[in-house]
């Protein structure tokens, strides 16, 4: 953060200026995306520095913002590194207190910037932040990315209040609160860049999805609290890259999420924890199998043998210091949804 101003002819101390904030939209061949949600990210984000981070778009993507959008800061990754790459690799060129990670198929809305300042002014253990996530083709619901804020299973099974697996809430005011969370969306996450550099940004290795969950664990564990505001509001297209029901998305899904239990709790955790994904996401390729989804049952395979294929990496990573145990919000998401048919975050969990 930038250090107090000082007025020498009254040698008195003025209040710090609020930090710098630098919105960063990562793209792969999105000219579309951004000619569709640039206008609004633009027109709504007065004193933040806009950038591009280009994955090597083989599109018109970068020549459309360097001709439209002169004041957008561009930087072009030499490959595609897939989201955790790709932002580790941008973000190292980017000079700001505070970077807004957005996806480039988000809408903001008025005034979105302001509460997430504030919370950070106010709350100085928050270390990462997440606006309300709404669905743009059904604005009256949340959606599948974040929703109001993300939490986890025993088992590491992640659901957002507003959102568990494919059944989303209806936005009726019910989390117009401020709060911790236990992970927030990396559609579109506020993080300091001091906690960014500290964590040594995403782990690449994710490659895409669950990243965000890894971060934010990894930040509990080194003190930082995540945080939610209802105050600010942004709307997602969703799917732009991966459909829900993609089976590369529930590949890295079940894979990233071992990744994360396996480097972020004690062995005598995390171990029953992997053995019991077993049964869990076998169950799951069962499941899909029995609904002919033939490719969803093969990516949970593949996953776990991706998965134990880096174990040995995956352990070298953990940070031994300081484990956070309580992160799981309820025993069991799976059991909740499928067999007590609970689909509402307020009947699931009673705060």
């Amino acid at each position: 953060m930038r250090p107090f101003t000082k007025d020498s002819s009254k040698d008195v101390f003025l209040t710090p200026p609020r930090p710098s904030i630098a919105i960063v939209i990562l793209n792969w061949n999105g000219k579309t995306l951004l000619e569709r949600f640039l206008p609004s990210v633009v027109g709504n984000s007065e004193d933040a520095l806009i950038v591009l981070a280009d994955n090597a778009s083989t599109d018109s993507s970068v020549e459309f913002v360097k001709q439209n959008y002169p004041q957008i800061q561009v930087v072009v990754n030499e490959d595609n590194f897939g989201f955790a790459g790709g932002y580790n690799k941008a973000l190292e060129v980017v000079d700001a207190d505070l970077f807004c990670l957005l996806n480039s198929d988000v809408e903001v809305t008025p005034g979105w910037l302001n509460p997430v300042l504030t919370l950070f002014e106010a709350q100085p253990r928050a270390g990462i932040i997440q606006p309300k996530i709404k669905d743009l083709n059904r604005r009256t619901h949340f959606e599948y990315a974040g929703a109001a804020g993300g939490f986890l299973d025993l088992f590491g099974y992640p659901f957002c209040r507003g959102r568990i697996f494919q059944s989303l809430e209806e936005d009726m005011g019910q989390y117009d609160d401020t709060r911790e969370i236990f992970w927030a969306t990396g559609a579109c996450m506020f993080i300091k860049r001091d906690l960014f550099e500290l964590l040594g940004g995403f782990d690449a290795d994710y490659f895409a999805h669950q990243e965000e969950v890894d971060l934010c664990w990894r930040a509990h564990n080194k003190g930082y609290s995540v945080f939610y505001t209802g105050a600010s509001e942004v709307f997602h297209l969703g799917g732009s890259t991966l459909s829900n029901m993609n089976p590369k998305k529930t590949f890295l899904n079940f894979r990233n999420s071992l990744y994360s239990i396996t480097k972020n709790l004690p062995t005598r955790k995390a171990l029953p924890i992997v053995l019991s994904r077993l049964i869990l996401d076998g169950i799951a390729a069962l499941r899909f199998l029995f609904q002919f989804k033939i490719g969803h049952a093969w990516a949970i395979l593949r996953a776990h043998l991706s998965f134990y294929r880096h174990v040995p990496k995956m352990l070298r990573k953990r940070e031994r210091q300081h484990f956070v145990e309580k992160y799981a919000k309820t025993t069991s998401i799976v059991w909740s949804y499928y067999v007590r048919k609970i689909r509402t975050f307020g009947i699931l969990v009673k705060d």
